[in-house]
């Protein structure tokens, strides 16, 4: 069943036949995987291919519509492209790559379970378990709090190889982040009308800001705060 957020897609609509989707999407991911060997390295073509491959197989067709953890394990698949994208420039993966990698991994979910509590009805007749179609919303905002907490204190862990520009971002940003989960989850208990696509908006500026704060400060290249 196809659910309003997505039914003017082409292929919710029928204008794109299945089947030339996954053509379309086999040829495009093999060709862009040998451009990226051809462009940049091995190791970086292989990882698109291994981030392809978990977002298909492990993600959708394993546990988008079984568990209401869909999204945390599933959402890894997004977070590679920063692990690509260093390995694409060093040949190697570095562990300020890998603590990108865990930002982005602890911001997933709060993000789109913002998003699914908005369409909760629709996930629900598509049949995909998302968090908020089987818990209660103090429940889900309880665990967006949480994982917004986890996701701040790993965005700290870049403080020893960035300057000022980035731990303001960081810091800041995230308590902007943290205030916005937190009043959501408030508002929840005390059984007031409350947006939680406030939060999703601002989860995507948020992530924005601090990923725009990590390019300038290796442009400018300011001294390390330690």
């Amino acid at each position: 069943m196809r659910s309003l957020r997505s039914a003017r897609r082409p292929l919710a609509r029928g204008q794109v036949p299945p089947r030339h989707a996954l053509v379309f999407g086999l040829v495009l991911g093999l060709l862009s995987a040998v451009w990226l060997a051809f462009t940049t390295n091995v190791l970086a073509a292989g990882l698109s291919v291994a981030a392809i491959a978990f977002y298909v197989l492990v993600y959708t067709l394993l546990l988008k519509r079984r568990t209401s953890q869909n999204i945390v394990w599933g959402g890894a698949a997004g977070c590679m492209p920063v692990v690509i994208g260093w390995a694409a420039v060093t040949g190697t993966v570095g562990w300020p790559a890998l603590v990108m990698f865990a930002v982005i991994f602890f911001w997933t979910p709060p993000h789109f379970w913002a998003l699914a509590m908005r369409y909760r009805d629709d996930y629900a007749a598509a049949g995909v378990p998302m968090l908020p179609v089987v818990a209660g919303p103090a429940q889900v905002t309880r665990r967006i709090v949480a994982y917004a907490w986890v996701m701040v204190a790993a965005t700290l862990a870049l403080l020893p190889v960035t300057s000022w520009i980035y731990a303001v971002a960081a810091v800041g940003g995230g308590a902007w982040f943290l205030v916005s989960a937190h009043r959501l989850h408030a508002g929840v208990l005390a059984g007031r009308k409350v947006s939680s696509m406030a939060l999703f908006h601002r989860s995507n500026a948020y992530l924005c800001g601090l990923f725009v704060a990590i390019a300038v400060d290796a442009a400018v290249g300011l001294p390390v705060l330690f």
